[in-house]
C-alpha cells in the first residue's frame, strides 16, 4: 500500500553512530505505524523499534533501547533510526516497515506489518 525506501546505511567502527532514514511516497503517511527491523545472514528478521503515527508512542527491543532512537517527520513522509554506540552484532540489513491504522499505537511483530522497504546494509567493524 505504500512504497518505502531506506537510506543511510554503511560501514562504521564499533562505538560509532549512524542515522537511517526511510521515506514513503504516500500521501497518508501520518496514519501509518512505522517500524525498524534488521536481519543478519542466516537469521530471522528482528524487531528493533516502532513509532505510532502521532510520534507520541515508541517501542524498542531490549537489546537496543539504550542506544537507538526512532523518530518521524510526517511533513517529510520520513521515519528515522538514530543508532549510537554500535556493536559488531548490529551488523545486518535494516528494513523499515509500515502498517496503516487509526489506532495511535506501536507494533512489534513482523507479521503485522503490511509494507516493507528493500533494506539498507549496516556493517559495524571491530
Amino acid at each position: 500500500q505504500v512504497q518505502l525506501v531506506e537510506s543511510g546505511g554503511g560501514l562504521v567502527q564499533e562505538g560509532g553512530s549512524l542515522r537511517l532514514s526511510c521515506t514513503a511516497s504516500e500521501r497518508a503517511f501520518s496514519f501509518y505505524i512505522m517500524g525498524w527491523f534488521r536481519q543478519a545472514p542466516e537469521k530471522e528478521r528482528e524487531f528493533l523499534a516502532s513509532i505510532s503515527w502521532s510520534g507520541r508512542k515508541t517501542s524498542y527491543a531490549d537489546s537496543v533501547k539504550a542506544r537507538f532512537t526512532i523518530s518521524r517527520d510526517n511533513a517529510k513522509n520520513t521515519v528515522y533510526l538514530q543508532m549510537n554506540n554500535l556493536k559488531p552484532e548490529d551488523t545486518g540489513v535494516y528494513f523499515c516497515a509500515a502498517r496503516q491504522s487509526l489506532v495511535d499505537s506501536t507494533i512489534t511483530s513482523v507479521t503485522e506489518y503490511t509494507s516493507w522497504g528493500q533494506g539498507t546494509q549496516v556493517t559495524v567493524s571491530s
